[in-house]
């Protein structure tokens, strides 16, 4: 037969199980709003029955009940949802990161707009035209230079601040390199922690989620795998290891340059801060110095006029021109090498001859102009009269030459170079263009790429934000649930509570009113 107090002991399992339930719906309520946290249950089952003692199987009605027991608390989490959102996450990561920067590029170029390189270059244009029609004129070559100077300003302030984004997405690689090793210690720690509380039996619910939510954040920063192993979590980067159990595996640059250029690294903001270092940033400062180059040393033809005297000693599609051959019979197309070429064949108000190079680099070289370092030539700065305008010269009777100072051939042909193709590159038709179509092609193409890249961090985001709110619909805490567990559990409690005043009361009859009869 059961026990005098078997009643008492059942009640008392159904009073601590359902206490432990209401403690723990308590918990899911008060970490409503905690980043990471997962819901937490507890499991209840019923606990082993028991047979009456005896010689033999007692004439009792199948095996007597003890109650109800809490197994376990575990949390609520859906480990396909967590791999499908890290995947998610680094993509999304990338996008973020390459609209970033192609918006601060946008914002370098500054086009269109008034202020931008294309106006200032129409103005280097127009300066030329206007001292055409004067070429004899002072201010005109004051013009001329001063908008040279600026359009030479505009190139090295656009190369600065393009070489600065560069600097600082350098600057960010290493900062989230430092993040990356903050977390993946962390997360090893968090393994040892989990593996300690485990061994003892219990479910380390809450630093799980501390875990989860460190890989997560981990997740957006590089492409990780997540594998739980017997010590923990295994976190790999392709097939670079950055978490063994309790062991971090910390990366340096020299590590990270190596996972980008090996394809280990191949998503998260940190690809995409090197990514866009590399193709955007450094393909723009390319484009740049490149329309540079080829404005002052790029091949293009030119058709000079009859009449034209060309400076002695003047090399044109292999010809050396000298002595009385000097002076051209008949128009000819011939194939200069830049501005500064094409101004080397004229004559300045100084009698230069022939003229200087047009641009150079601060220290007076042309060989390797970039975006950085073009200027005005510093002697025509210094003497503006040394921009060549003439084409031709008069022959003294002391064999010298005398400039013809009202000539504007030379002028006429600088601004026509507006319109006049140049050779960016190997000399093939295709890569024949004129300086402002290149340059609106290089502005065309970054507008192209900033409307493509947001498009993909707006499509990825969405999908990162349906992946969450499906993970949330399972482990997010939802508060009208959690009510309605509160009231089924406190009514539990309330029913063993009477079910134990009960027993108390049927024991007190038995204890304290049998065997009074009498008395």
């Amino acid at each position: 037969m059961a026990s005098t107090f078997h009643g008492l002991e059942t009640a008392r399992r159904g009073l601590f199980t359902t206490q432990s339930a209401l403690n723990t719906t308590g918990h899911n309520i008060a970490n409503a709003n905690t980043a990471g946290y997962s819901r937490q249950v507890v499991n209840m089952t019923a606990s082993r029955p028991i047979e009456a003692v005896g010689f033999s199987k007692s004439t009792a009605a199948g095996q007597l009940g003890t109650g109800v027991e809490a197994s376990s608390i575990t949390r609520i989490r859906e480990k396909f949802l967590d791999n499908q959102y890290r995947n998610e996450n680094k993509s999304q990561g990338n996008f973020t990161v390459q609209l970033d920067t192609l918006e601060k590029l946008e914002g370098i170029v500054n086009e269109p707009s008034d202020t931008g390189l294309r106006t200032v270059i129409s103005n280097f244009w127009n300066s030329w035209s206007d001292l055409s029609k004067n070429p004899e004129n002072a201010d005109g070559r004051k013009v001329v230079m001063e908008q040279t100077l600026a359009m030479a300003d505009a190139f090295n302030y656009t190369a600065k601040q393009l070489n600065d984004l560069k600097d600082d997405l350098t600057e960010n690689v290493d900062i989230n390199l430092n993040t990356v090793n903050s977390l993946t210690t962390s997360i090893a720690q968090l393994n040892g922690e989990i593996r300690r509380i485990e061994g003892l039996g219990d479910n380390a619910n809450d630093l799980r989620d501390q875990r989860d939510l460190l890989t997560d954040e981990l997740s957006g920063l590089v492409n990780i795998r997540v594998e739980e192993q017997a010590n923990g979590y295994r976190v790999t980067m392709g097939n670079t290891e950055l978490v063994q159990g309790t062991t971090p595996i910390q990366l340096d640059s020299a590590a990270i340059t190596t996972a980008f250029a090996s394809g280990d690294l191949n998503s998260g903001a940190i690809y995409g801060t090197i990514h866009s270092r590399d193709h955007f940033v450094d393909g723009y400062i390319s484009e740049l110095n490149k329309m540079v180059q080829t404005m002052a040393n790029g091949e293009f033809e030119v058709t000079l006029p009859k009449g034209s005297v060309l400076p002695n000693g003047t090399v044109l599609n292999g010809v050396t021109y000298t002595g009385a051959n000097r002076t051209l019979t008949e128009d000819l197309t011939v194939t200069v090498n830049g501005l500064n070429g094409l101004h080397q064949l004229g004559y300045s108000l100084a009698g230069q001859d022939p003229g200087l190079p047009f641009f150079t680099d601060s220290i007076g070289g042309t060989s390797g102009l970039t975006a950085g370092n073009i200027t005005l030539n510093p002697d025509i700065v210094a003497n503006s009269n040394l921009i060549a305008t003439s084409m031709r010269v008069t022959i003294n009777a002391d064999s010298s030459e005398t400039v013809i100072s009202g000539n504007n051939s030379l002028a006429v042909l600088f601004s026509q170079m507006r319109d006049t193709r140049f050779d960016f590159d190997s000399g093939t038709d295709e890569n024949m263009n004129t300086i402002d179509a290149y340059f609106r092609s290089v502005v065309g193409q970054l507008g192209v790429q900033a409307e493509t890249a947001t498009r993909m961090q707006s499509n990825q985001q969405i999908i990162v934000e349906q992946v969450d709110s499906r993970r949330q619909s399972v482990s997010g805490v939802s508060l009208d649930e959690e009510m309605s567990n509160m009231i089924k559990f406190q009514h539990a409690y309330n029913a063993a509570a009477r079910n134990m005043t009960m027993i108390d009361e049927m024991l007190d009859k038995v204890i304290n009113g049998m065997g009074r009869v009498g008395l």
